[in-house]
């Protein structure tokens, strides 16, 4: 069942309220969840005790900045989503399909089976190049007379994907011992985030303003070529300066949580049924929904069987691939 979309201004502010509102709650909630469960009002408390409890080491020390890197990323990974659909003009649009997640997972492939003595800041110097590599890739053979059709852009960046991905499964094949850390890095997760891989994602977020001050480029460029000509936009330049904000966002959001799939089609799309197609509105609403997504899907994969867990991308993919394969129907039936 789709949501109404409100039409007024202050009606979309606030949802945005009523969202970073619910962010802070089950933020609050999922930090209490795990091997030892903390209640809500115990965390608030321990949030701000500097006693040296077991509750606050165990919240500030390891589930705090597991649950800021959770949020960040989520962010990071839908409105790189919400970016791309813009320019794309396509709802099914999301950061794999520009070769982000494919670059990114083979060069991290690369790193951990291939060079195993390698420091461990490399793996997400890795993935970052990695996703720009396949992002480039995906421009250069998407191009024509100096052009970047949309629709080249999605398929061109299907297929480049599906060619990287079938490089991964081959190193993979090749090196059957110790490809644990590189499946757990596929599949996407929070696990092992600490203080350090916060400070390396924080500088990041100043994109987030960046990809709004888009928002009307983006509005525009959702008309057909000859409308975004004729009001005045340079066509080429402009996809190129949005999907290069959009692709920074997404390999950022990969180093932190490794290729987590579906955030960026899930959150961008349910922002567009909550609040409409106006970007101003979208990209933030997208932002809450997407840190909203990760951090349940990382809460519940503590939760259902601890000690053991479920990877975040795992959850996320379930909840995803059917909802993906439903777009698809609708957007079959529209056509």
């Amino acid at each position: 069942m789709l949501i109404a979309r409100p039409k007024k201004p202050l009606a979309r502010a606030t949802i945005i309220g009523l969202l970073l509102l619910i962010t802070v709650i089950c933020s609050i909630v999922s930090i209490g969840i795990g091997a030892i469960r903390i209640a809500p009002l115990e965390v608030i408390t321990a949030l701000f005790d500097s006693s040296g409890s077991l509750n606050a080491r165990i919240i500030q020390e390891l589930r705090l900045p597991r649950i800021l890197v959770a949020l960040i990323c989520g962010a990071l990974f839908a409105v790189s989503g919400a970016v791309l659909q813009g320019v794309v003009r396509n709802p099914l649009a999301s950061p794999d399909l520009v070769g982000v997640g494919a670059g990114a997972g083979v060069f991290a492939v690369i790193t951990l089976i291939l060079l195993p003595s390698a420091p461990s800041w490399f793996l997400p110097v890795g993935a970052f190049i990695g996703a720009w590599l396949g992002f480039a890739l995906v421009l250069l053979l998407a191009q024509k007379n100096n052009e970047i059709a949309p629709v080249r852009v999605a398929l061109i960046g299907i297929a480049v994907g599906a060619a990287l991905g079938a490089v991964q499964q081959l190193i993979l094949v090749r090196a059957p011992d110790d490809i644990g850390r590189a499946l757990t890095f596929l599949a996407g997760t929070v696990y092992g985030a600490d203080w350090s891989r916060v400070e390396r994602l924080l500088p990041w977020l100043a994109l987030l303003p960046v990809a709004w001050f888009l928002a009307y480029k983006l509005d525009v460029l959702a008309f057909s070529d000859d409308v975004a000509s004729g009001l005045g936009m340079r066509l080429m330049l402009a996809r190129v300066v949005c999907m290069s904000v959009a692709v920074a966002l997404a390999a950022a959001a990969v180093t932190g949580v490794g290729v987590l799939g579906f955030v960026g089609l899930l959150a961008p799309h349910a922002a567009r049924l909550l609040v409409g197609s106006s970007h101003v509105f979208l990209i933030p609403t997208s932002g809450l929904l997407g840190a909203i997504l990760v951090v349940c899907a990382d809460a519940l994969g503590r939760g259902l069987i601890p000690p053991i867990e479920v990877p975040a991308g795992i959850l996320t993919t379930l909840i995803g691939a059917p909802y993906f394969l439903f777009l698809m129907r609708q957007q079959g039936r529209i056509s």
